[in-house]
């Protein structure tokens, strides 16, 4: 009987050298080599802004009276745009004026009249 019992255990491989740690560190490595650079590529497709967008999302608030939201979108727009006007498209111009437009009626609905004034001036 002892001597099945040893034929047994000897028929076991030996023991691997890596520990568990290891072996999960190797394939972690091994995916990530896979997964980084599409990770990577979202990411910067990603912060790509579009200023339409804001424009857009801020006319939804402003319409269901979120100001303070409307206000940050309408302000994104203008940030994105901060470059010099004459260098923008016609579409691109057009997409600032209405942002400055709409930003000074939501400062307007606030009653922050001097800001509101201020944009006003800014569009034309």
């Amino acid at each position: 009987m002892h001597l099945m019992l040893m034929d047994f255990l000897l028929d076991f491989p030996p023991p691997n050298t890596k520990n568990s740690r290891s072996i999960m560190i190797d394939y972690i490595s091994r995916r990530c080599r896979l997964l980084l650079p599409a990770f990577l590529i979202l990411m910067i497709s990603a912060c790509q802004e579009d200023p339409s967008r804001h424009l857009n999302l801020g006319n939804w608030y402003l319409q269901k009276g979120l100001l303070d939201e409307a206000i940050m979108e309408y302000r994104e727009v203008s940030r994105l745009y901060s470059g010099d006007p004459s260098q923008l498209a016609r579409d691109e111009y057009q997409i600032l004026g209405k942002a400055h437009f709409k930003l000074a009626i939501a400062y307007t609905k606030k009653g922050w009249w001097a800001y509101a004034l201020n944009e006003v001036k800014t569009e034309f």
